[in-house]
């Protein structure tokens, strides 16, 4: 009996041995906003399975809380900016995007003051993480074994560097890909690649204007990107280290990119070995509704019900345009559950409720939802796919027209403009989408294709991170263009050299010829002179 006992006690201490043995110490330096939803996901994922996570962040962080609620470590560094400051920098943004008065050109001006604040944002962070030797030496002597983060937290490449660690990086697809094109070297040939958050409208069908319009958006977003990286960070990545670099050197050296989109979004293009798809790692199958809104919804009958959310960085809309949806929601037959915190609508509906926050997966999934209007950001798109929810777009700003383009030309939404639509635009769309079976034919299509993985999204991002872990980084997987100059990669100095060659063979020969020709002509006067 006692030996027994002995046996069963060795068994249990080998497990809880075994199970220590595959555990992970991983640092995290989230994103904001829907950033961290993605990330947060991960975070519960990896320590379901035994992993240790600190999760890192500033104290401005308008996102990012101490919860007594989470199960992962929470730190946190002062930074010389107010959480005020931090969240206005982004609402300022949106609200002059939005601004139906805001022209092209002024977009184009606005980004590009966006990216200099962004510059005095990212010194902040960067001088509060990186400047703040106790915090290095603390992060050091805890003995990570991989830094998860978003590169919407700035310098957090670097700070994996400091560590000397192996890092993973998630992100949604930058505009023209530059982060993944100018950083990442993965390749996305112009002729059939949409530079993404183009216009809303190219496709990887394109004619001749559409490659050249292409084309042109490729080279502008390229060139601000390369100006602005030379003008602010390229000199501040190189006085932190004390040595030459530059933000794609850094970001460049990520062992995996976990990329937050697949095929069933995605138009085919090239991809490198060390880029994963974990597009709607979020996204779960429905949980009961509050009882409450599961009422309302059952009250709904055969009509069903249209769920609405502009998502979490949209604090208000004018009152203008919070009319003219109202209208238009009050014209239909089903029920609406619309996220809302402005000031209430004058005329709206019997039909539609307002609330603050919405289970938005719970209702996507609900078998009475018919449809989703949605501003088109990642997430929300993804949850749709997942189950089969056909949309009404009305992108605002960022890739968010990009995101429903795909989705329009995939035939699972309708887009239009949110400063210049009116009732009986929002209404016919709704219309289409609901009773025009082609919309949810297509989105059952992606939602099936979204299904049909050898392995899901979440499971992915996690087998990657343990991957890293395990081989303590994936640089068998790093393609050596990260090493060659652009006239390298390009192949400009071979083709200099054989240039050079040929000319100097037609040189040659013409050469050789005119010798020729001055021996022969010399030696036919004389002979003739002769006889």
């Amino acid at each position: 009996m006692m030996r027994n006992r002995s046996s069963a006690c060795l068994v249990i201490l080998l497990l809880s041995l075994s199970e220590t043995a595959h555990s992970g110490n991983i640092l995290v330096l989230p994103g904001e906003y829907s950033h961290w939803r993605n990330m947060h996901v991960i975070v519960e994922e990896l320590m379901d399975r035994n992993h240790s996570v600190t999760v890192l962040t500033h104290s401005a962080s308008p996102t990012l809380k101490h919860s007594q609620k989470d199960r992962f470590n929470f730190m946190s560094f002062q930074i010389d900016m107010e959480q005020q400051e931090a969240d206005n920098f982004w609402q300022s943004f949106i609200s002059v995007w939005m601004d139906e008065n805001t022209t092209s050109f002024q977009k184009l001006i606005l980004f590009w003051n966006m990216m200099s604040r962004m510059s005095h944002y990212t010194q902040a962070v960067c001088n509060g993480m990186l400047g703040n030797r106790d915090l290095v030496t603390l992060l050091k002597e805890s003995h990570f074994d991989v830094l998860l983060y978003d590169p919407m937290m700035p310098c957090a490449d670097m700070m994996a560097e400091a560590l000397e660690l192996p890092s993973v990086m998630s992100l949604r697809v930058s505009f023209a890909y530059n982060l993944e094109r100018l950083c990442g070297q993965m390749p996305a040939p112009p002729s059939y690649v949409p530079a993404a958050a183009a216009q809303g409208h190219l496709t990887d069908h394109m004619d001749f204007t559409e490659r050249l319009e292409n084309m042109l958006l490729y080279i502008i977003h390229t060139s601000m990107m390369i100006l602005q990286q030379k003008l602010s960070f390229d000199r501040y990545f190189s006085e932190l280290p004390g040595k030459p670099t530059t933000l794609c050197d850094t970001m460049g050296k990520a062992d995996i990119w976990l990329v937050r989109t697949y095929w069933d979004f995605e138009y085919p293009r090239p991809l490198l070995p060390n880029f994963k798809f974990v597009g709607g790692l979020h996204c779960k199958p429905p949980k009961p509704l509050p009882k409450e809104m599961e009422d309302f919804v059952q009250s709904s009958g055969d009509d069903g019900i249209v769920v609405f959310s502009l998502g979490s960085m949209i604090k208000n809309i004018t009152k203008e345009r919070a009319n003219t949806i109202a209208s238009a929601l009050g014209q239909i037959p089903q029920k609406v559950l619309w996220r809302y915190t402005g000031e209430k609508p004058e005329n709206l509906g019997p039909n539609t409720r307002l609330y603050d926050w919405i289970p938005q997966n719970d209702l996507l999934g609900h078998p009475k939802t018919k449809a989703f209007i949605t501003h088109g950001g990642t997430n929300g798109i993804y949850e749709a796919i997942y189950h089969g929810v056909p949309m009404v777009g009305l992108p605002l700003f960022g890739d968010q027209p990009d995101n429903l383009n795909h989705m329009k030309t995939k035939g699972a939404a309708v887009m239009l403009d949110f400063n210049k639509m009116d009732s009986k635009d929002l209404k016919q769309a709704l219309n289409d989408v609901i009773n025009n079976p082609s919309y949810k034919e297509s989105i059952m299509r992606l939602s099936r294709i979204h299904h049909d993985q050898p392995m899901k999204p979440l499971d992915q991002a996690i087998y990657w991170i343990e991957f890293v872990m395990r081989h303590k980084g994936a640089k068998h997987l790093r393609v050596q263009a990260h090493n060659l100059t652009w006239y390298q990669y390009h192949c400009l100095d071979v083709a200099a050299f054989l240039l050079s060659v040929i000319a100097l063979v037609v040189f040659i020969f013409v050469k050789t010829c005119r010798w020729l020709f001055r021996k022969c002509c010399r030696k036919t006067p004389a002979k003739s002179k002769k006889e």
